[in-house]
């Protein structure tokens, strides 16, 4: 296959009917950065998080020839510090036979776009520790590593028993 010029990768949103094929796009992820056994959502979570009456995220899906190229899946967020919204990128994934032909630059490049016609003014994103391509990926586009930031996060039953316990701790 001859690298896709610009106007044979199409970009669009991702709509319901490819709730298995962006599950497919996660599971394959999840295995390229050796975390695959931390994925535990299915084709039917990401229909009813991400396209029902209140959609949690939304996906850019990239096309060549009418084939899955890959997808940036992404959702609002907001900074209190500067006063305005932004776009946090949870997952990008180009598949392997498209990868170093821009389409994950594109699929980033036009949510930025989305965001910033609404207003918003900046993009964050999460990279694995390990994955040392995608951090000078994301370097090489000039997405810095926040040297001021790490990321914490609570899940499982330890987040239902934080989430169940009482406001004040339990005491009175």
């Amino acid at each position: 296959m001859t690298n896709p010029t610009h106007s044979d990768v199409l970009i669009r949103p991702g709509r319901i009917e490819d709730a298995e094929t962006i599950h497919a796009a996660l599971l394959k992820l999840g295995t390229h950065i050796g975390a695959h056994q931390e994925i535990t959502s299915t084709s039917d979570d990401l229909r009813r998080y991400g396209f029902g009456e209140k959609p949690a995220f939304s996906t850019l899906i990239a096309e060549v020839g009418g084939e899955f190229a890959g997808l940036c899946l992404h959702f609002p967020i907001f900074s209190t510090w500067m006063g305005r919204p932004g776009v946090y990128v949870q997952d990008l994934y180009v598949e392997h036979r498209f990868r170093g032909r821009k389409i994950g630059e594109r699929l980033l490049r036009r949510v930025a776009a989305e965001c910033r016609k609404e207003g918003g003014v900046y993009l964050r994103l999460s990279v694995d520790t390990d994955n040392e391509g995608a951090k000078a990926f994301y370097e090489k586009l000039g997405i810095a590593w926040s040297s001021y930031e790490q990321t914490q996060k609570i899940t499982g039953e330890a987040f239902f028993a934080f989430a169940d316990a009482p406001e004040n701790g339990g005491q009175e």
